[in-house]
């Protein structure tokens, strides 16, 4: 018995050494291959991270988010490979900005993209003081105390500002040469966006000069639009006037829909809305300017300090006219109008 005993321990000790030899093979195979092929988890942890916040919805967001990719390309950066990307959407929601950079700067970014104009870029800027911001906006970062200057930022941010605030009385000029017998033409702003009251005074210069009656609509929500389309055909407003906004470019769709119903000619300040159904637009390429960005964002991580790398603005507007939405409407574009514009969606 006891001869059996001692026979019994010394298979199982060899199976319990059969088992530790195994797991020692299994750790070092493991090893071997941790040290020829690197987790996933690791390279991730290694890579610069950008953190871009947005005040639209990623959505509305998708087409200039694709531009912004082939701007970081072209900087030679591809996420995945050598740089990560965390977002945030605000979905139209401007409140939610603060929080959103709030989060992102406390992931310790090597760079924070602010886009979706000022509200997202002001955000950021109150949110750190010392990771670089690379915004787009509207009007003037001068103005909004972004920058020191365009030249010389002299601050932890730079960007892009496609100037379509001083933009309001041009569109104005447009929108009355295609409507020549509106004498009230609306104009629709959200009170929630800086700038808006340098946009009404803008607008309302050139709509004094054409001897045109100014109205005033305000809408910071989706409940106050529809309220707003009952103004203009109360007060007989012939053409409207929307100004550059994310919330409006947020609700895109349902301002399309609401002139159509109305039967108001109206233009808007990006291509995305003529494309979309709307009737007009005038303002700087959104796609090409968040290109820009991308290139921007690329500078940053290779080493550029944003103080020293000057605000770009665009060099070229482009004027998109939907000749379907003109018909619909019963109005008939100038041939002079269609001599400048740079597309006719049919």
């Amino acid at each position: 018995m006891a001869h059996n005993g001692h026979h019994n321990a010394n298979v199982m000790n060899s199976l319990a050494w059969q088992q530790i030899m195994r797991r020692r093979d299994f750790i070092t195979l493991l090893g071997g291959v941790a040290a020829s092929w690197p987790p996933a988890s690791r390279a991730e942890q290694s890579l610069p991270l950008i953190g871009f916040m947005t005040s639209r919805s990623s959505r509305d967001s998708e087409p200039h988010t694709t531009a912004f990719l082939q701007g970081l390309s072209e900087a030679g950066y591809v996420p995945g490979q050598n740089v990560k990307i965390e977002y945030r959407w605000a979905d139209g929601h401007y409140e939610h900005l603060p929080q959103l950079a709030a989060e992102l700067v406390g992931l310790r970014p090597a760079a924070l993209v602010a886009a979706g104009g000022e509200p997202s870029a002001l955000a950021a800027k109150s949110a750190t003081a010392t990771i670089p911001i690379i915004f787009v906006i509207g009007g003037d970062p001068v103005g909004t105390g972004l920058t020191a200057s365009l030249n010389r930022p002299n601050t932890n941010a730079t960007g892009v500002t496609f100037v379509t605030t001083e933009l309001g009385g041009k569109r104005v000029d447009l929108i009355s040469e295609l409507v020549p017998n509106a004498t009230t033409i609306a104009l629709l702003v959200n009170p929630n966006m800086s700038g808006t009251d340098a946009h009404i005074q803008s607008v309302r210069v050139a709509a004094d000069a054409l001897h045109r009656r100014l109205l005033v609509l305000r809408a910071g929500t989706p409940r106050e639009i529809e309220p707003s389309f009952d103004l203009i055909a109360k007060e007989a407003a012939g053409a409207l006037v929307v100004q550059n906004d994310p919330f409006f470019d947020s609700q895109r769709d349902r301002l399309i829909a609401s002139a159509a119903q109305y039967a108001v000619p109206a233009i808007y300040h990006i291509r995305e809305y003529p494309a979309s159904g709307g009737l007009m637009s005038y303002g700087a390429s959104l796609l090409d300017t968040y290109r820009q960005m991308g290139t921007l964002t690329g500078r940053i991580l290779k080493g550029d300090h944003p103080q020293d790398i000057p605000v770009l603005q665009p060099t070229r507007f482009e004027l998109v006219i939907n000749s379907k939405t003109a018909r619909s409407l019963h109005l008939t574009i100038p041939p002079q109008m269609l001599a400048i514009a740079d597309e006719v969606i049919e």
